[in-house]
């Protein structure tokens, strides 16, 4: 008989029974006395209880438990002992295999003159440990679940007020060494600007010197012979007895070349002053 063993199993079923739900008194809450297994389902139930009474007197005994997912009862069983003397009754009730779950409080009530003593409620059941596979890791159908990724919560740097402070700091830095670095640059352009203009003045006066100087000696060249002439003649009045006719000068051929060679200079010295300029980092 399944009461004679308080346990056994068969395939992977595990069958228990249960403690005496009214030993502590005729209400009990069914969660402290089934276990909270998933798919554990009751299928059967032994109650027994003694009445104290006199024959004539009547008396109705409920065993019940609440429906724990709906209204009404799961389980009921009426006892009338109405017209019958005091005695002990023991019945086992089968269950089709309902839900643990569905069992709400139980408890024994009786309506009439006398009482009930001495009351014993105990439910049999089932259930499998690898019900739900994912209950114990030795299930044969137990899959090693994937572990929770960390949620990775990406925040724009741009969105923080001091990286955003720091960056506009960094930009306006920056600007103002951009700014140092352009007036630096046009303040050396300046400079060069005046030095090449200074050294331009010095070689075009050095060069205008040296032709002044040469067109002296040119001209003091050309006037010695007739200084000798003037000098020649004694003072007083001669007329003139002889004619010359009007003739042109040939030019000077030697003046040409001078300032000829003279721009030249000057040409390469001012394109050498730019190529220096230039070239400078």
């Amino acid at each position: 008989m399944l009461l004679a063993y308080s346990s056994y199993s068969y395939s992977d079923l595990t069958f228990e029974t249960s403690p005496n739900a009214a030993s502590a008194g005729y209400n009990w809450v069914m969660t402290n006395i089934l276990p909270q297994y998933t798919g554990l389902v009751v299928n059967g139930m032994v109650y027994q209880y003694s009445t104290v009474k006199e024959v004539a007197d009547d008396m109705v005994v409920t065993v019940q438990n609440e429906n724990a997912l709906g209204s009404g009862y799961i389980f009921r069983s009426v006892d009338d002992w109405s017209g019958l003397p005091g005695n002990r009754i023991k019945r086992v009730v089968p269950i089709p295999a309902i839900l643990g779950s569905a069992f709400g409080d139980g408890s024994i009530s009786w309506t009439g003159k006398g009482n009930v003593v001495n009351a014993s409620v105990v439910y049999s059941y089932q259930y499998d440990l690898c019900f739900d596979p994912q209950s114990d890791p030795s299930c044969p159908d137990y899959v090693k679940p994937i572990p929770e990724l960390p949620v990775i919560v990406v925040v724009d740097p741009l969105q923080d007020e001091f990286v955003r402070m720091e960056l506009e700091k960094k930009a306006a830095l920056e600007e103002e060494e951009e700014a140092d670095a352009k007036a630096r640059l046009k303040k050396k352009e300046r400079k060069e600007k005046k030095r090449l203009e200074v050294l331009l003045g010095s070689i075009n006066g050095t060069l205008l010197a040296a032709q002044a100087q040469a067109q002296s000696d040119l001209l003091l060249a050309m006037n010695a012979g007739i200084e000798v002439y003037y000098t020649s003649i004694p003072g007083g009045r001669y007329d003139e007895t002889i004619s010359y006719a009007d003739t042109q000068l040939p030019p000077n051929v030697n003046a040409r070349r001078v300032s000829f060679a003279q721009q030249l200079l000057h040409e390469k010295m001012v394109e050498s002053q730019y190529s220096d300029l230039i070239s400078q980092p």
